[in-house]
Formats: C-alpha cells, sequence, structure tokens
C-alpha cells in the first residue's frame, strides 16, 4: 500500500474568477494585493502568481455553481447569484467592489400611490426577471396573483407592452429612468464577494491558503480607505496634534535632528483628509505629506 508522507504538498486550490462585469474590479484588487493574473485573449484558463492555486474564468453566475458544486474551491461571485441559487457556500470576504441593488421597477404611469396596482380581474400582473427565485419569493410576499415570466439579458425592454413589471439590478438606476421605469421595492443590495465550498475549508492545506489570500485582500482594502501622513511639529503643539490624529493605534513618534521637534506619521482615512489637514495645521503640524499605502496588516 503506497503511503503519502505528512510533508506532501497541498492540493492545488480551485480559484474560480468572475468574468464579464466584475472582472476589472477583481483583477485591479488581485494586482493591488501582489497577484498578477495572466491570461491570453479567450483564454478561460488563467495564470497567476500565486503559488498552489489554479485559476478559471467563468460568468458569475455559472461560478456561483460551480463553487455549491465543489468543483471549484473559492471565487468571486456577486452576492445577488448566491442568494438567486441558494447556494450553500461560506462568504470570506466582502470587497464592496461593484455595489448594486437588486430591485423591483415598473413604468411609471401604471404606479397607483407609487406602488403596483392590485389586479382583482382580468388579466394579472406580469413580472419579468433573470432572478427566477427571488422574484417568485417576491410576487408570493407582495403580489400573489402575478405571473412569472424569466427573462435572458436585458430585462427594461419589456414594459409596458409585454410586462407590468421587472426584478433587475441597479447601479445608478439610470438605466430605469432612461426606460421610463420606477423603483417600487429593493429586494437586496449586492456586491463583489470571495466564497468557498465549505469542504474546501475542511483541508487543512487549502484552508492555510485560502486564508492567506483573504489576509492580503484584505489588507489591499484597508490600504485603499486610508492614506499615510507624514508630518512636523513642534514639542509645544506635540499633544495637539497627536490628539487630531485618528489613527489605527497610536502613531509612529520620532525625534527630529538635533531636538528641533518630532516627526509623527499615522495611517489615517483617506475620506478624512480634507477636513484633517486643516485642523493639523492649525495646530501646529507644518511639511504635512500625504502618500498612498500599498496593504496594511493590522
Amino acid at each position: 500500500m503506497t503511503t503519502i508522507p505528512d510533508s506532501a504538498p497541498a492540493p492545488e486550490v480551485r480559484l474560480g474568477l468572475p468574468k464579464g462585469r466584475m472582472e476589472a474590479g477583481v483583477r485591479s484588487l488581485l494586482a493591488a494585493a501582489g497577484v498578477q493574473v495572466a491570461a491570453e485573449a479567450r483564454a478561460y484558463r488563467p495564470a497567476v502568481s500565486l503559488s498552489g492555486f489554479g485559476a478559471k474564468l467563468l460568468k458569475p453566475q455559472n461560478l456561483v455553481g460551480m463553487l455549491a458544486a465543489g468543483s471549484r474551491d473559492v471565487g468571486f461571485a456577486g452576492a445577488d447569484w448566491v442568494a438567486e441559487l441558494g447556494a450553500d457556500v461560506v462568504e470570506l470576504l466582502d470587497t464592496g467592489l461593484d455595489p448594486v441593488r437588486l430591485v423591483v421597477a415598473a413604468p411609471t404611469q401604471l404606479l397607483r400611490a407609487g406602488r403596483l396596482p392590485d389586479r382583482a380581474s382580468g388579466r394579472p400582473l406580469v413580472v419579468v426577471s433573470e432572478y427566477e427565485r427571488l422574484a417568485r419569493r417576491w410576487i408570493v410576499a407582495n403580489a400573489p396573483t402575478a405571473a412569472f415570466v424569466r427573462a435572458y439579458g436585458a430585462t427594461e425592454v419589456f414594459p409596458p407592452e409585454d410586462a407590468d413589471a421587472i426584478l433587475d439590478n441597479t447601479a445608478t438606476g439610470a438605466t430605469l429612468a432612461a426606460n421610463g421605469l420606477q423603483v417600487v421595492d429593493e429586494v437586496m443590495r449586492s456586491t463583489t464577494r470571495l466564497y468557498a465550498h465549505p469542504r474546501a475549508l475542511d483541508d487543512a492545506g487549502k484552508r492555510a491558503r485560502i486564508e492567506g489570500l483573504v489576509l492580503c485582500l484584505r489588507a489591499a482594502l484597508a490600504a485603499r480607505a486610508r492614506a499615510m501622513l507624514d508630518l512636523n511639529v513642534g514639542e509645544a503643539d506635540l499633544a495637539r496634534v497627536v490628539a487630531v490624529l485618528p489613527c489605527m493605534r497610536e502613531p509612529t513618534v520620532a525625534s527630529l535632528h538635533r531636538g528641533s521637534g518630532f516627526a509623527v506619521r499615522a495611517a489615517v482615512p483617506r475620506a478624512d483628509l480634507p477636513q484633517l489637514l486643516p485642523l493639523l495645521k492649525a495646530a501646529g503640524a507644518t511639511d504635512l505629506v500625504v502618500s498612498s499605502c500599498e496593504q496594511i496588516v493590522p
């Protein structure tokens, strides 16, 4: 009988990468985390600079199915399709990328006080969607007599002639408005997230690799939200400047040459900079320098 030594390498982690709308954002995030993805045009099996990983490009809907089936160990997909397919997967990370809302929308002229009318007789309301499971659930809860029609591709083309309402995702609402549709309900919010098949996390070797990837992705996301701020300050103003700084823990403080003051460094929320820089200047800070962070691991 052949035995496998304890030092045998862990099986390759099968990574699913989304093709289409989510692709650019995921690739950019991976690059920020130090992971390069190289693929020839029309190729579906890109090379990734991540030891112990093999990758495949899939449509997000298909990727969720492959994760649920276990043919992919880990992959990026939208929370909307995980909900639609009822997939038994484990969410590892919400990247916050590609935020959309799943909404029910209808022609403005059809609505009564912003709501769909309840038709007691005649043709029932028709709701069109690619999201069959979520749409049928919404119909049961909100319009029990409505009929469902499965769509393939754009749904906003159906109302008002062929449907009364649609259930679809929207980022800005511009396409809905351009087609005379008004949101009547929000079903859920979705972003691009990293999911794993439960069995992949039961394998110690795969789990270690997956957790390493998650750590690097979190570090890249954290760096996007913060900026590195360096400044100088005299001893008399040090306490006031430090009191203003929104640090992760404590700022780094070092003495300047010849005891002429202090150099202060902190990773601060990037969104706070417009308000923070004038406050620091008023508190006595000089020589302020703002730079980008690559990765931040708390």
